[in-house]
């Protein structure tokens, strides 16, 4: 085959037929497959983890979740559950599996019925009735209280008086943040 010859503006030499441009319809705009709105990812996770949490025998997600709740933050931090089992055909009279720490382990030993009282407690019904206690490592919740650090701004004098006789700590602590705002002139 003999090489083409191109003219000096890369144009092919006059004679030969140049295929002609086909014109490309418009892209059409992209439209969503059907099925509402996009779902944020908070509200899929308990619906995602609620097989997983049934196959290792937990009944409801949120014991795990709320565990701090429901044992208070010093039990939390010692042990933490690890299943649920309930007899064959039941959703009652279970037997809850607790991990805990070994030194920590003689200690929640003592509180068992406390524990059995709040599990049930959380439940609404007897879903407990015992409790087997296996020791290992736990990981503590994470520390959900955080206070502010105080203000190192002095509270205005003709304030600091009338703040005194408040009795709700909470209340004089607000209302202390806000007369040292008030008291500044940026």
């Amino acid at each position: 085959m003999a090489p083409r010859v191109m003219e000096r503006d890369d144009q092919p030499k006059a004679g030969k037929a140049t295929p002609p441009k086909t014109k490309r319809a418009p892209a059409k705009p992209y439209t969503r497959p059907r099925g509402g709105a996009a779902k944020p990812v908070a509200d899929l996770v308990p619906q995602i983890g609620r097989a997983a949490f049934r196959r290792f025998g937990f009944v409801q997600s949120s014991v795990v979740t709320r565990w701090p709740e429901i044992v208070g933050e010093t039990h939390a931090r010692v042990c933490a559950p690890e299943s649920i089992r309930f007899p064959p055909g039941e959703k009652s009279d279970g037997i809850l599996q607790l991990v805990v720490i070994p030194a920590h382990a003689t200690i929640i030993q003592h509180v068992i019925p406390e524990i059995v009282e709040r599990v049930n407690r959380f439940f609404g019904y007897k879903a407990v009735v015992r409790v087997k206690l296996r020791q290992g490592a736990v990981t503590p919740p994470p520390d959900t209280r955080r206070t502010a650090p105080p203000s190192l701004k002095p509270i205005p004098m003709e304030l600091g008086d009338s703040l005194r006789d408040i009795g709700d700590p909470e209340l004089r602590q607000v209302l202390e943040s806000l007369a040292r705002s008030l008291g500044t002139d940026e």
